[in-house]
């Protein structure tokens, strides 16, 4: 019996649920006023994890950012360069998900060293690169690590029917 279709649904479902869980989780950080600027902590970023688990989850974190960025941003430069910088980590952290602590540093490193550019210039803010790469880098630990550290240390758990 050929289970490719219900296979390719179930990818699909994840995709989208993890990107709707990004948007969400993003109008959180908007509603907390986290989730944008120099000094942000975009609580969905917490979901970049996922690919350790769940490889149809890099799609979803970014057709989730891409969302957010439309509906949130409507700043061209942050619609398409900020979903990029989030498959470049998505993409990493797949690349490295056998070392499941090491794995998120990419999601970590792209942001950090991408959203700046975003913010110079796309937003006009005139506040050094090199210093908007350490705050959008630590925004990023905090998300990744500190929020992501109990989807990472939980995981195999809370995914293992998931799988695909």
């Amino acid at each position: 019996m050929n289970n490719g279709g219900s296979n390719r649904t179930k990818k699909i479902c994840i995709s989208a649920a993890v990107a709707a869980l990004y948007v969400a989780f993003t109008l959180i950080a908007r509603l907390m006023g986290l989730d944008s600027g120099m000094i942000q902590i975009r609580i969905s970023e917490m979901l970049c994890v996922l690919p350790i688990f769940l490889p149809p989850s890099v799609i979803g974190v970014t057709a989730g950012c891409f969302l957010s960025n439309l509906l949130l941003s409507g700043n061209w430069l942050d619609i398409l360069v900020g979903p990029l910088a989030t498959l470049i980590g998505a993409l990493g952290t797949y690349a490295l998900r056998r070392w499941k602590w090491i794995a998120p540093m990419p999601a970590v490193l792209s942001n950090a060293l991408i959203i700046p550019f975003v913010l110079a210039y796309g937003y006009g803010m005139e506040e050094a690169i090199p210093l908007m790469m350490l705050t959008v880098g630590l925004g990023e630990l905090i998300s990744v690590y500190g929020l992501g550290s109990y989807l990472i240390a939980k995981g195999n758990g809370i995914f293992k029917g998931l799988q695909c």
